[in-house]
């Protein structure tokens, strides 16, 4: 009786978005997950989306050849930078270089990436939702901010707003820690009724919300830093198309990207000359120091701000989705 409750409030909710007489999106806001509206405390590689790339590496590369690979987590075998801000495409590559050595065939494990990632979601899927939130938790402050952002789905002009999420997580994965942690219960994420990239990610097929994902790009290039957040910025341009084709095509005329890295910065400058975003379409960041970076690292890569092309906003050191009324405030919304 309580999924088929949940599964009537998720239909209720995505007719209330695109049914009859509603209005197109004017304002697109897409977060990132981990430090912007997620914090990762010490433990978190042992959790089970951390788990889930050696399992998969393991798994795909080395079951199949007969080689048990060292259990290691992603800290013991990558550096940092290597993890840290990517996606899971590029991390799974960087962990498979590491742990193949010198056996390591780029062509061929390329190939195997989307297999990965299936063996990723699995392996979560197989897990608790105590598991999947183990060493993760929504910062604070976060649940009650979305809470109004669902609640006020227009903005002082009565314009929409459309909410979902630009992240480097597998889409199925992505899924399962929004419900894990609460956040899917806030309403916030805009649900949509279709498969998106033509996957379908069994067991959370009733779950799904607006967004671009790890799993929906992968350059496949783990020598070039700059993929770090090139990567992230055609899954924010993948998932603003995805709010037009929810919009009947009808024009943007704001897209906010909301995170606490460098590549969240650069991605959403990134999308500025993409050539696939729309005219006339303002595209702002809202950098939020409640990560592992600081306010002024974050402004210092925004660049000059230009009126109505690219508007940038950083918080103040420590503030964050949490700080309700800064938060919406930046975003144009107060």
């Amino acid at each position: 009786m309580a999924a088929v409750m949940k599964r009537n409030f998720f239909l209720i909710s995505l007719l209330s978005t695109i049914g009859p007489g509603a209005k197109p999106f004017s304002t697109l806001i897409t977060f990132d997950v981990d430090g912007t509206l997620v914090s990762s405390s010490p433990g978190w590689e042992k959790g089970a989306h951390g788990r889930s790339f050696v399992h998969a590496v393991d798994t795909v590369l080395g079951g199949k050849s007969g080689t048990a690979f060292p259990v290691r987590t992603i800290p013991e075998i990558l550096e940092k930078h290597e993890f840290h801000g990517s996606t899971d495409g590029l991390i799974l590559l960087r962990l498979a270089r590491k742990t193949l050595g010198s056996s390591f065939t780029f062509s061929d494990t390329r190939s195997k990436v989307d297999e990965m990632m299936k063996e990723m979601f699995n392996f979560v899927s197989s897990c608790e939702d105590s598991e999947v939130a183990r060493g993760i938790a929504p910062l604070p402050g976060v649940l009650q901010t979305l809470k109004t952002l669902a609640s006020e789905r227009h903005n002082k002009g009565g314009e929409k707003v459309a909410c979902g999420l630009v992240t480097g997580n597998v889409e199925g994965i992505a899924r399962r820690k929004m419900k894990a942690l609460g956040i899917l219960d806030t309403g916030a994420l805009t649900p949509l009724s279709e498969p998106q990239g033509g996957r379908i990610w069994e067991g959370v097929e009733d779950i799904g919300f607006l967004g671009g994902f790890g799993s929906d790009f992968c350059s496949g290039n783990i020598d070039d830093k700059e993929r770090n957040y090139l990567d992230r910025g055609e899954q924010l341009a993948i998932c603003v198309q995805r709010c037009l084709d929810l919009s009947g095509g009808k024009k943007l005329k704001r897209v906010i990207h909301v995170g606490d890295a460098p590549a969240d910065i650069l991605a959403a400058k990134a999308y500025v000359d993409h050539p696939t975003k729309p005219l006339n379409v303002c595209v702002s960041v809202v950098g939020v120091a409640t990560g592992s970076y600081s306010a002024q690292e974050l402004k210092d890569l925004c660049g000059e701000s230009k009126r109505g092309i690219w508007e940038p906003v950083i918080l103040k050191e420590g503030q964050g989705v949490g700080n309700e009324k800064e938060f919406l405030k930046a975003c144009g919304l107060i």
